[in-house]
């Protein structure tokens, strides 16, 4: 059951940054609560897998696309990546 929420929550980041990349404005206050809970799931792996990392620069990328203009193609590749771990979590 908590594989297929945190699962949930990897395919909300990823539309989330495929939407950031398409130029799509997101609000500051989602891209806080989304990219502190990614660095919080992050951290639950201690970097031991590549999942980890990927769920850590994604929440790097979501928390620094607050303050500065991330390049759109980094955050459609990030995000691809991160919706792409959470539909294998639900197969």
């Amino acid at each position: 059951m908590l594989l297929k929420i945190l699962g949930a929550v990897d395919l909300a980041i990823g539309l989330i940054l495929i939407l950031s990349g398409a130029g799509i404005n997101i609000q500051t206050n989602i891209l806080l609560i989304f990219g502190l809970v990614i660095l919080a799931k992050s951290l639950l792996g201690f970097f031991q897998d590549i999942g980890s990392w990927v769920d850590f620069i994604g929440g790097a990328v979501l928390l620094v696309s607050i303050i500065v203009h991330v390049p759109g193609l980094l955050n459609i590749i990030i995000g691809i990546t991160i919706f792409q771990k959470g539909v294998v979590s639900f197969l």
